[in-house]
């Protein structure tokens, strides 16, 4: 691929609902870019943007794609994202280095979930974006219906730029709003233009009259012209659209056929010509040495700078680092510095991806994207920069997983090539987490969703020939207890030769300290217990503290106070005391009415203010306290209530369900609180099922 300047690069980003074209509009796009002989279709799972094997099978993507175009003498660096929330990482990665964005909505289902999340995305980053409205050539799709609702939702920024013509059941041409035309395609792929027809007059005065109000929005001068009744001429029109639309006052509504490849001539030509490019962007880090501002803004003659957006590690193209060049112009074999991990790396040759083709390239300008391979340490949301001038640039905030599964080999002895292989799918995908939960003898994966961790699973198994078992988690209940005991153990062996001694006499007691498993004190006066046992007796509460008598689970806020025993000066040994403070713990401790204690956490949903009756009905269900409602913006509610964990296993799915995806959760661990009676037998009845089994 040839090197292009930073002016002639436009970076965007394909955002939107699942199924609503962004898949098949980039490949109508490379189609007609000739990157390819024929189109191919989602259900035929042959599309440039969707070729891994999950994706195919599931007909949905699942990574953000570069798709690097070639459009006349300009590059668009495509970034076909996927539409389900359970990938939000990696629409939140591309967003991170888009300059622009095309918020894809089908003409058949209109603005759904996916839509607004779209649009709330891009106005947290004050990212310019249009509307592209696919499925026009569907009989049962209504670009004016589309229109309607986004003016309804985001007011008068909403400017539609087309509308369609629809003969005898065909989708055949569109009238051109600005320039008041109608244009019919024609054999050649070029369009013929022709009198607007009169049945679509009324729709294009609507329309007419809702850009033009969004023009007169751009300036005083205009929306007092607007209100004198005075007309715009064409150029004025697209001097105001090209303002509005970098300064997010305006958003341009076009429309098209992905499968007919109809309709993407108008958007790349409007992409080209009112999207900015890198060279009309900001992009500021900060210079390490000083702590000043580093204004790189895409300036191919400051110091060379780049930010990491995506790592891919694939078995089959191997590792690639995902750049967007912030500064300067990178060159093969450059040696810049890695500020977050004291370390320079060696460039080697530079790439373009595109999909899963990588091509070499010559160099890469400011504000280009393009990819680096086997870097060393670098990893994605990293910053390079020369030692010079080290700049750091501020990470992209990747959402943060919540849903957990234990996850075990399914074959012993695969542990350690079941771990390398987690370590390059979490190195793809920033929203999922390893956690090693020594406590209660698990490690856990977590994700934003749990189809997302079956996919993992799936992608473990067909990529790198290991499986994993993913089961529910074993919640971290702890065990304690709620009254003072005296406990007394005397540890006596004799098989031949020096015996086993070892008397501990002990009180167990609630410390008060729920956040310590024990606290351990000695009393003992006339060296009824040597003081060089005292550590054993130490190591032997540690050790009982680790599972607990009830159901093996942590043991948590307890006391334990040696004051008297006995010794053998031959037979006594630390082994033995310890064995007899185990067994003096075990004791005490179910004679002190114990109690299981489960995990309390601090749950936030935000949901649409119309599912907030129901979402407070599955509070009640699931032992939750409600603390709270408060509204959040575009008419969101946070719904606050501390609930026990236990409680929300599979709580992804459930509230997805009763929001239609329009709802998200976090939480924080609260407290530990006494179990109910009926939880706590169940588990203990769990636990002792589990001994017997082994």
């Amino acid at each position: 691929m040839k090197v292009f300047t930073t002016d002639k690069i436009r970076n965007v980003a394909l955002l939107g609902h699942p199924g609503s074209g962004k898949t098949s509009l980039a490949e109508a796009i490379c189609f007609l870019a000739g990157m390819t002989n024929r189109m191919g279709t989602v259900d035929s799972g042959n599309t440039v943007s969707d070729y891994e094997k999950e994706e195919i099978k599931r007909k949905i993507s699942l990574k953000t794609t570069v798709i690097p175009v070639q459009w006349e003498d300009y590059k668009i660096n495509l970034l076909d994202t996927p539409g389900f929330h359970d990938y939000v990482g990696e629409v939140e990665e591309a967003v991170s280095v888009a300059d622009a964005a095309i918020i894809v909505v089908s003409g058949k289902t209109g603005i759904e979930v996916g839509t607004k999340r779209a649009w709330e995305l891009c106005e947290k980053r004050k990212i310019p974006r249009m509307v592209f409205v696919t499925n026009m050539d569907d009989d049962k799709a209504s670009f004016k219906n589309v229109v309607q609702e986004l003016q309804d939702l985001y007011g008068k920024r909403i400017a539609p730029f087309h509308l369609p013509i629809r003969e005898n059941e065909q989708f055949v041409g569109y009238v051109n709003v600005i320039q008041q035309k109608a244009k019919r395609w024609n054999d050649k792929g070029t369009v013929d233009k022709f009198d607007v027809p009169d049945y679509s007059q009324e729709n294009l005065g609507v329309c007419r009259d809702a850009l033009l109000e969004a023009v007169a929005e751009t300036s005083d001068e205009f929306l007092e012209r607007f209100f004198e009744g005075d007309t715009f001429s064409e150029d004025e029109i697209r001097q105001a659209l090209r303002v509005g639309v970098q300064d997010c006052s305006m958003v341009p509504v076009l429309m098209g056929s992905n499968s007919l490849a109809r309709g993407m001539f108008t958007l790349m030509a409007d992409i080209i010509k009112y999207f900015p490019g890198p060279d009309k962007c900001k992009c500021a880090g900060i210079n390490t040495t000083n702590n000043e501002v580093f204004e790189a803004d895409y300036d191919f003659s400051k110091a060379k700078s780049a930010y990491i957006f995506k790592t891919i590690a694939d078995p089959f193209i191997g590792k690639y680092s995902l750049i967007k060049v912030n500064s300067g112009v990178l060159k093969p074999d450059d040696t810049l510095f890695n500020y977050h991990r004291d370390a320079d790396e060696r460039l080697g040759k530079l790439y373009v991806i595109c999909a899963n083709k990588v091509e070499e390239v010559a160099e890469l300008h400011a504000g280009d994207i393009g990819a680096l391979a086997k870097l060393n340490v670098s990893q994605t949301t990293d910053t390079l920069s020369t030692r010079k001038n080290p700049v750091t640039y501020i990470r992209a905030a990747i959402s943060k997983p919540y849903v957990a599964r234990r996850y075990k080999a399914v074959k012993k002895g695969e542990e350690d090539k079941i771990a390398q292989a987690l370590a390059k799918v979490l190195m793809e995908d920033l929203t999922l987490k390893v956690v090693n939960d020594g406590e209660n003898g698990q490690t856990l994966i977590y994700g934003i969703s749990g189809q997302q961790l079956e996919v993992v699973q799936n992608v473990l198994l067909d990529k790198y020939k290991v499986e994993i078992e993913l089961v529910k988690p074993r919640i971290a209940f702890k065990e304690t207890i709620t009254k003072k005991v005296d406990s007394e153990y005397k540890y006596k062996k004799q098989s031949g030769g020096h015996g086993q001694y070892g008397h501990v006499k002990m009180t167990f007691e609630p410390s008060g300290d729920m956040e310590t498993p024990y606290v351990f004190e000695q009393t003992v006066v006339g060296g009824a217990v040597p003081k060089n046992y005292f550590p054993a007796v130490e190591k032997g509460v540690a050790e009982s503290v680790k599972a607990g008598p009830m159901a093996k689970y942590p043991v948590t806020g307890i006391k334990a106070t040696l004051y008297d025993g006995s010794y053998h000066t031959v037979d006594s040994s630390e082994l033995a005391f310890k064995v007899a403070t185990e067994q003096a713990f075990k004791q005490g401790f179910m004679d002190a009415k114990p109690i299981l204690l489960e995990p309390v956490v601090t749950l936030k949903v935000v949901v649409p203010e119309q599912y907030t009756g129901a979402i407070m009905g599955d509070f009640n269900k699931r032992r939750a306290r409600v603390l709270g409602m408060n509204p959040t913006d575009n008419g969101y509610q946070e719904l606050m209530c501390e609930i026990p964990y236990l409680e929300l296993y599979g709580y992804d799915t459930v509230l997805y369900s009763m929001t239609k995806g329009s709802g998200v959760f976090s939480y924080e661990f609260a407290r530990y609180e006494q179990a109910p009676e009926d939880v706590a037998k169940r588990e203990i009845e769990a636990a002792a099922k589990d001994a017997e089994e082994k």
